[in-house]
């Protein structure tokens, strides 16, 4: 008989899955091939969601484990967005998601007078350019292709979306970052290291699999909109990794988890975090209903992409929260949609100390009045 999760149930599973309650690791690397990707498109937001996954873990280490060590890379993968992934899994995860973004963004592309005649001189010319001088930045790549009769201009969005294609297609990545977080771009075979190779289903399977482990209970219509993938081709990766699964009921629904402890309840206690820009746990599934109350959804994602700073009780959003600095100290600004238990206070205390350590500064915990 399949289980019917109640509601604190699913939302205290899915923050086991995504490491923000019980185990939490120890390594940069770790944590990313446990995640399987975590949205970077900031900087300083990537790096905060590393904090409350990890122990022992502060932002020069993860700056370390991506501009040094190359353990982690930064490129396009999920949903055609700039992800953090695992080194040695860049090359699979490209092969399977790429193509889709590089299709769907043709139209763009166009539009910005990146035709197939004009990306047809580009790639290789960026190509030949990074490997005789990479890693450059934008600015750089932008001065060295007009040099090379690829003209763009600087301020439009040609030269991302001419980054972000070589990308897709596996050629480039984000190599170490300069000053103020500037990216700079290098080539894969010349920076990533050793690839796992696996087969076109086979990676679709190796996804979904990672996919569930670090974020259920879900389903294929979570994996299609987190990953970006069609639903079809979703669909068809649970169904590689069947076997493995087991399922559960969610609001009345199918779900599923991972096979073995992951499926049993959970058992709760009062957890509070403090996730910041376009965390996973936000991003990660097809709707937010589970986690957020609907009056309060524009608070954390008015409108386009930008997803707000998150305060998390027992996995429900009850709150949004902001840093600013101040003479010597970080201020850490909580402010709650409705009153906050009081067992809540020292634990949101507790996360702004441990904000203040990642950061490798001192921290002020303030909590305004609820509204």
């Amino acid at each position: 008989m399949t289980r019917q999760l109640a509601d604190d149930d699913v939302r205290m599973t899915r923050m086991r899955s995504q490491r923000l309650v019980g185990r939490r690791v120890r390594g940069v690397a770790e944590l990313v091939r446990d995640m399987v990707g975590l949205q970077a498109q900031n900087a300083q937001a990537a790096r905060l969601s590393v904090r409350p996954r990890t122990d022992g873990i502060n932002a020069a280490t993860v700056i370390r484990a991506y501009n040094e060590e190359r353990s982690v890379i930064r490129t396009w993968a999920m949903r055609g967005t700039l992800h953090m992934i695992p080194a040695e899994d860049l090359g699979w995860i490209v092969a399977l998601l790429g193509p889709i973004f590089a299709a769907a963004n043709r139209r763009r592309r166009l539009q910005l007078g990146l035709d197939d005649e004009v990306c047809g001189r580009a790639i290789p010319a960026l190509r030949r350019i990074i490997a005789a001088e990479g890693p450059l930045t934008r600015a750089d790549l932008v001065r060295r292709l007009a040099a090379n009769g690829v003209a763009l201009e600087p301020k439009s969005q040609a030269p991302p979306h001419l980054i972000g294609y070589a990308a897709m297609l596996g050629m480039i990545c984000r190599g170490p970052d300069v000053e103020k977080d500037e990216p700079t771009y290098v080539l894969v075979e010349d920076w990533a290291g050793r690839q796992l190779a696996l087969g076109p289903e086979d990676s679709l399977a190796e996804l979904a699999r990672r996919y569930v482990a670090s974020r259920g209970p879900v389903g294929p219509e979570d994996f299609a909109r987190w990953s970006g993938l069609p639903a079809g081709q979703a669909k068809r990766g649970f169904e590689l990794i069947a076997g493995e699964l087991q399922e559960v009921r969610v609001a009345g629904e199918p779900a599923w988890v991972m096979a073995g402890p992951s499926g049993r309840k959970v058992s709760r206690t009062v957890s509070v975090r403090l996730i910041g820009h376009f965390d996973e746990y936000l991003l990660g599934y097809r709707s937010r209903d589970l986690v957020v109350s609907p009056k309060f959804a524009k608070r954390i994602q008015a409108g386009g992409g930008f997803v707000q700073p998150a305060v998390l009780v027992d996995g429900y959003v009850a709150g949004t929260w902001r840093q600013q600095r101040k003479k010597e100290r970080l201020v850490i600004e909580v402010q709650p949609f409705e009153p906050l238990p009081d067992e809540t206070l020292p634990a949101l205390a507790a996360e702004a100390a441990d904000i203040g350590h990642f950061l490798s500064t001192n921290t002020e915990l303030q909590v305004a009045e609820p509204g």
